[in-house]
């Protein structure tokens, strides 16, 4: 039995007996990013019997499933794996054109500097770029969600603008606060949860990007635009809800 099925679009590997992985290609792109959205979006549409659930990365899909429920369905192949693999090629087909509707976009407020940034100078002294200019750059650029990792809830955003792009810090903080927005080398993200951390703080939003009472804990999702708004201190502290 062959462990991986090529395919033009895409290729499928074995990664277990109970779970195969998706690659659809070996960069971090916006259009690899959008189909692995969309084919993720058909496949929990359309399951197959023994799935379980999925999970996306930068340039792969994960499908997990249970072995004995595939092994005993009716789908064609005479292993798990070829019986999977050979619903996700016909399913890819479809994948495309799958959805019409528009992208989830979310707008995340951010007070930029301050306290809530304390290392929008370090960006600032490694760019070359004012802090004003480092503000403009960041808010006005409309980024993707590729994958959601780290700590639940933290979305690792592509789309930044290749001038902010700096190194993370020499040594990281102990606790970074949630909300806390940050870059580290071409790319920029917000931590949902107080945790260590050594990406470089520009800013944070009052916006709770992880809850675990929500129906969706995590407000973001692979998949999704992200645009950051600059807001004032004032309006921090009124989103925040504090005084």
């Amino acid at each position: 039995m062959s462990n991986s099925i090529p395919n033009p679009e895409f290729k499928i590997h074995a990664l277990s007996e109970q779970a195969v992985t998706l690659s659809f290609g070996n960069e971090i792109s916006e259009s690899i990013a959008t189909k692995i959205s969309n084919f993720n979006k058909l496949l929990n549409n359309q399951p197959f019997q023994g799935f379980i659930t999925t999970v996306p990365a930068y340039s792969t899909l994960t499908v997990y499933y249970d072995l004995l429920t595939v092994l005993y369905s009716e789908l064609r192949g005479a292993s798990s794996f070829e019986k999977v693999s050979n619903y996700l090629n016909n399913l890819k087909n479809a994948a495309e054109n799958a959805f019409s509707s528009a992208i989830n976009r979310i707008i995340l407020p951010v007070y930029y500097g301050g306290d809530f940034g304390p290392d929008i100078d370090n960006v600032s002294n490694f760019t070359k770029l004012g802090v004003q200019e480092i503000i403009a750059l960041h808010s006005t650029a409309v980024y993707k969600v590729y994958m959601i990792g780290f700590v639940p809830g933290f979305a690792y955003l592509g789309g930044m603008d290749e001038q902010l792009a700096t190194p993370r810090k020499s040594t990281p903080r102990l606790v970074v606060p949630a909300g806390a927005v940050g870059i580290a080398g071409k790319q920029t993200g917000i931590y949902p949860l107080e945790t260590p951390g050594g990406w470089q703080i520009i800013g944070q939003t009052p916006s709770k990007l992880f809850d675990a009472g929500r129906l969706q804990p995590s407000l973001l999702k692979a998949g999704d635009e992200v645009k950051f708004e600059s807001i004032s201190l004032d309006e921090f502290y009124k989103l925040a809800g504090k005084p």
